[in-house]
C-alpha cells in the first residue's frame, strides 16, 4: 500500500456491520477501502484455525438466512450483492436449567410440549396468549424495513412508501419501543416462562427482558415460533458469512486492508477526510469515514475538539454490557453421536441471567459440519455471554502468574457446565484455548472487551449512524438498531444508505 491512498469512503473495522456497509457502498458504485487491524476479517464474527480445528470466535446461532426473501437484514444485504453461503438447517438446542435437562425446539408447538411437562396447562395457555399478542407486534416490527432507513431528509421518501402500512401498525410500533417485559406484564405470570424470556432476551441483546426493546423480541418471535421454522448454520463456520461479504465487496471493486490499525481520523475544515494508520500511512476519503468500532473506541480516534463536549460526554457515559470468558476446545468425539449443536446452561434463576458466571453457552458446530474438525473429533466454543466483569481483569499483565491462575479459575464454570453435557470432557480434550476479557479486548479492539452498549429499553435509544462531525458516520453495535448480527447488518446498510444519493437507495428497494 502506498503512503497515501484515496477512496470515496474509508471504513474502520471489518465486523459484519462494517462489511455490510462497505459491500453496499460498493454496490452503489463507491470506491471503498476497509481497514482491519487484525490479520483476518469479521470482527467478533470471525473464525480462526488451530491444529486442524476451525473455531467460531463469537456468534453461532442464526436464523432467517437460508431462504429468500427474508426479514433478516443480513440476508437482504447478501441478496443485494448476489452472494451466499451453504446453509445447514436444524431445529433444536440443549438446555441444562434448574428445572432439569431437556432439548428445546424452535416452533411454538414443541415449546408447548415442554411447558406442559414442566409447568402444566396453565403455563401453556399463558404462552399461547403471549404468542397471540406478539403476532401483530411482529407484523408491526416488519412494517418499516431496516434497509429502507437512512439518517437524512431523504428518509421521508425512502421510507415513505412504507408509511401507510406503518401508520396502520402505529399503536403497536409505539409499544415495540418499550421493554419486552412490559409486553409480558398482564399475560405471563408463570415464573419459568418469564425466566425463559429473560434468557432469550439476554442472549439476543445482553440485557434481560426488562432492558430489551420489544422490537427485538418481536423479530425473534416472528422467526423462531412460526410453523416449520428452522435455524441456520453456515457450512464452514461463521467465517463463511464473513467470506461471502468480503467476496461481494471485492467483486464490486472494494478493497480490504489487513494489519491496518487506524490511529486517527483526519480532520480538515471541520470534516472527516480520511484516516492515519499506526505506521504513518494515510488514506484519504473524498466522501466519508465510517467507523465500525465501538463508540468508545471511535471517540479515541477523533482529535480533541473535533466533536462537541456534550456529544463526547453522552457517549463516554454510555453504560456497557460486561465482557466474556471463552473456552475453545478440540476433543475426541468417540461415542458422542447424540450431541446437539448448541447448549445453554443456567445455574440459578434467582441470581438473574446477567449475574457473573450464571449463564454458560456452548456451540459444537462440528456436529452439523464435520469439516470443522479432524476426523473423529469435535470443536467446541464455550463462553459466558456478556456477564464477565472487566474490572476483575483491568490492569493485569497477561504474562503474569496471577493472570494465568485467574484465567484457569474463571474458566472452571465453563468446564463444569460442559461436564453437564459431556461428563468425561476433560479426559477427551486435545486442544485447550482460554480467552478472557483481555483477550476479547486485544483481538477485537473492543473497549473493555465489552459486548456493547447496555441501553435500557424505554430509557435510552441506540443513536443513529451520523455524528456532529461532517463526514464521520458510525455503524455496528453502538448504533441503531443495536446488538446482534441482524442489527449490526442493518446498521451497516443504514450508514451506506445515508451516504448514498437518494435515487441510488430507491433503486435497491425496487
Amino acid at each position: 500500500m502506498n503512503n497515501k491512498q484515496s477512496a470515496d469512503v474509508v471504513i474502520i473495522g471489518s465486523g459484519v456491520g462494517g462489511l455490510c456497509c462497505a459491500a453496499l457502498l460498493a454496490k452503489y458504485g463507491y470506491r471503498v477501502i476497509v481497514c482491519e487491524s487484525h490479520s483476518i476479517p469479521g470482527g467478533a464474527a470471525h473464525s480462526f484455525e488451530r491444529d486442524g480445528y476451525k473455531f467460531d470466535s463469537g456468534p453461532s446461532l442464526y436464523s432467517g438466512l437460508s431462504s429468500s426473501p427474508s426479514n433478516n437484514p443480513l440476508r437482504q444485504v447478501l441478496d443485494l450483492i448476489e452472494e451466499d453461503v451453504e446453509w445447514i438447517n436444524y431445529d433444536v438446542w440443549g438446555c441444562r436449567l434448574p428445572e432439569g435437562d431437556f432439548n428445546a425446539f424452535v416452533g411454538a408447538d414443541h415449546f408447548c410440549e415442554i411447558l406442559s411437562k414442566l409447568r402444566g396447562e396453565d403455563a401453556v395457555a399463558q404462552w399461547r396468549k403471549l404468542q397471540t399478542e406478539m403476532k401483530p407486534l411482529a407484523d408491526a416490527a416488519n412494517a418499516l424495513p431496516p434497509l429502507a432507513m437512512r439518517f437524512d431528509l431523504g428518509a421521508a421518501i425512502s421510507m415513505g412508501r412504507y408509511l401507510p402500512n406503518a401508520l396502520w401498525h402505529l399503536p403497536n410500533i409505539l409499544r415495540l419501543s418499550g421493554p419486552f417485559s412490559k409486553i409480558m406484564d398482564g399475560i405471563i405470570t408463570d415464573k419459568f416462562i418469564r425466566n425463559w424470556m429473560d434468557l432469550l432476551s439476554f442472549l439476543l441483546s445482553g440485557l434481560p427482558a426488562s432492558g430489551t426493546v420489544g422490537a427485538e423480541m418481536a423479530f425473534m418471535f416472528a422467526e423462531w415460533y412460526k410453523p416449520g421454522v428452522q435455524l441456520d448454520y453456515p457450512m464452514g463456520g461463521s467465517g463463511a458469512i464473513v467470506d461471502a461479504l468480503v467476496r461481494g465487496l471485492t467483486k464490486l471493486g472494494g478493497e480490504i486492508v489487513y494489519n491496518a490499525h487506524v490511529e486517527q481520523v483526519l480532520i480538515e475544515k471541520n470534516q472527516a477526510v480520511g484516516i492515519r494508520l499506526r505506521n504513518g500511512k494515510e488514506i484519504r476519503a473524498t466522501k466519508a469515514v465510517v467507523s465500525n468500532a465501538s463508540i468508545w473506541d471511535t471517540l479515541s480516534l477523533v482529535p480533541e475538539g473535533a466533536l462537541p463536549p456534550s456529544f463526547i460526554k453522552e457517549r463516554v457515559d454510555t453504560p456497557e454490557c460486561e465482557s466474556f470468558m471463552h473456552l475453545h476446545l478440540g476433543f475426541d468425539a468417540t461415542g458422542l453421536e447424540d450431541l446437539e449443536c448448541h447448549y445453554t446452561v443456567v445455574n440459578d434463576w434467582e441470581r438473574g441471567v446477567t449475574a457473573p458466571q450464571n449463564v454458560v453457552v456452548m456451540s459444537i458446530p462440528s456436529v452439523l459440519d464435520p469439516s470443522l474438525a479432524p476426523l473423529g473429533k469435535h470443536c467446541i466454543h464455550v463462553y459466558t455471554p456478556g456477564n464477565e466483569p472487566f474490572e476483575l481483569w483491568a490492569g493485569m499483565d497477561r504474562r503474569s502468574e496471577a493472570y494465568q491462575k485467574q484465567k484457569q479459575a474463571r474458566a472452571e464454570i465453563m468446564w463444569q457446565g460442559l461436564e453437564r453435557v459431556i461428563p468425561d470432557i476433560r479426559d477427551r480434550v486435545e486442544l485447550t484455548l482460554i480467552g478472557t476479557p483481555l483477550t476479547h479486548k486485544r483481538f477485537l479492539r473492543r473497549h473493555h472487551g465489552s459486548y456493547g452498549p447496555a441501553h435500557q429499553a424505554g430509557k435510552a435509544l441506540f443513536p443513529g449512524s451520523t455524528t456532529p462531525l461532517n463526514g464521520l458516520l458510525c455503524c455496528g453495535d453502538s448504533t441503531f438498531p443495536g446488538i446482534g448480527i441482524p442489527a449490526v447488518a442493518a446498521s451497516g446498510a443504514i450508514a451506506a444508505n445515508t451516504i448514498a444519493p437518494l435515487q441510488k437507495h430507491l433503486e435497491i428497494l425496487n
